[in-house]
């Protein structure tokens, strides 16, 4: 404080001890159950915080407010510490508020409001101040990214109070990071990473950080990165149609994907040059026949090439005449018929044997049966029988 501040912090000290002496004469009295009320508060670093203390009824004693260092900052509507940041709200016998604004960390604390009464009663308020945390930053992306690499993005905010969060989205989905928080005086520093094994599908990818705080309720704090990935390319041959015939037009597509991107794409035919042809029209990844002939018969390749690599993939082309193809049609449908007989006498031939198996076992049996009948006796028409069988036997031997 400077010399006139320490003067009146001082006169009011000295007025206080006037009171208390006065009040021991009998000349001040204190109302029983006169107690100041007051309200914690919370505000965010930079805002204005407003301190109220009230009293239900007065006799006209002085409400008073005190920092955290116990100066005085007003006695009733008097002004005690020079601080342009300080401002009477409103003074009356019921009420003393006061207003502080760009609050920062270092008022945070507990404030006194002071009944000067005999004794002087007091209620304590706390002044609460949020942190605000600063605006993230990514570290560890670098530009281009190749595929396959193994890469760690780290998020990092500080000046949080209390500690923020950290939340990691690849475009719109959340994922986790590994969270660290390190105090730093009254604030935080707090940091997450994420880990990455990079792949093509990553090209393009948003990945944002954002910081959540109590501080920032109404506008979160963000912060977000693009992957760009370098790989090679893949390619793939699209044609236009499946059955190519004679004086027909066909497209073959040459789709490339890579980054870079593998511009431009290289045909060949049978391991050489393509033909020079008018028929032959090759226009960017397209190479495009405007009428086919038996001459057009072969091996067709795209090859594209960036940086990281070379791909390729071929085509057989056979042009086929559009009359020998009906003619394949009708030998088509032939050959199906003629397995359908097949199948068909197949299935007969499989029911007339399972019948004629069917027969001769009911004859055996039959026959085994009339020996029985013929017979005296159980013994004789087990002879009876081996008897059959026998003869059988015998016949069996004849025809042989």
């Amino acid at each position: 404080m400077n010399l006139k501040s320490n003067l009146i912090f001082t006169l009011y000290t000295i007025y206080g001890i006037l009171l208390k002496v006065m009040a021991s004469k009998g000349k001040v009295r204190g109302i029983s159950g006169q107690y100041p009320l007051v309200q914690n508060v919370t505000v965010t670093e930079g805002g204005t915080a407003n301190l109220t203390c009230r009293v239900e009824y007065n006799d006209n004693t002085s409400l008073q407010w005190s920092n955290p260092a116990q100066q005085t900052l007003f006695f009733g509507d008097k002004k005690a510490l020079r601080d342009n940041r300080i401002e009477l709200v409103r003074a009356t016998s019921s009420e003393l508020t006061i207003s502080i604004s760009d609050v920062t960390l270092g008022d945070e604390g507990l404030y006194t409001c002071s009944l000067f009464t005999m004794p002087v009663r007091t209620a304590k308020a706390y002044l609460t101040v949020l942190g605000v945390p600063e605006k993230p930053e990514i570290n560890g992306l670098t530009k281009p990214a190749m595929e396959g690499d193994h890469i760690t993005l780290t998020c990092i905010t500080q000046g949080s109070k209390p500690a923020a969060d950290l939340r990691w989205f690849r475009n719109e989905k959340e994922v986790k990071g590994a969270k660290e928080v390190n105090a730093s005086g009254k604030t935080f520093t707090v940091r997450s990473s994420l880990q990455l094994h990079v792949d093509r599908n990553d090209d393009g990818v948003a990945y944002t950080c954002r910081v959540d705080h109590v501080a920032l309720a109404q506008a979160p704090q963000q912060a977000t990165e693009v992957l760009e990935v370098h790989y090679a390319p893949r390619v793939e041959i699209i044609k236009s149609t499946t059955v190519p015939q004679e004086g027909q037009y066909l497209k073959l597509e040459c789709f490339s994907r890579g980054n870079p991107s593998p511009d431009p794409v290289m045909w060949t035919k049978d391991g050489g040059d393509l033909p020079d042809l008018d028929r032959i029209i090759v226009e960017g990844r397209e190479l495009t026949f405007t009428s086919l002939n038996k001459t057009d018969n072969g091996t067709y390749r795209c090859e594209a090439s960036n940086h990281l690599g070379t791909s390729s993939a071929e085509y057989v082309l056979y042009v086929y005449d559009p009359n020998a193809l009906g003619q394949h049609g009708t030998d088509h449908a032939l050959i199906g018929g003629v397995v359908a007989v097949v199948v068909f006498v197949t299935l007969c031939l499989i029911i007339v044997l399972g019948r004629y198996l069917a027969r001769h076992k009911g004859t055996y049996l039959t026959n085994e049966a009339k020996g029985a009948d013929d017979a005296p006796d159980a013994d004789t028409a087990i002879i009876n029988a081996e008897g059959n069988h026998a003869h059988a036997e015998e016949k069996k031997e004849y025809f042989i």
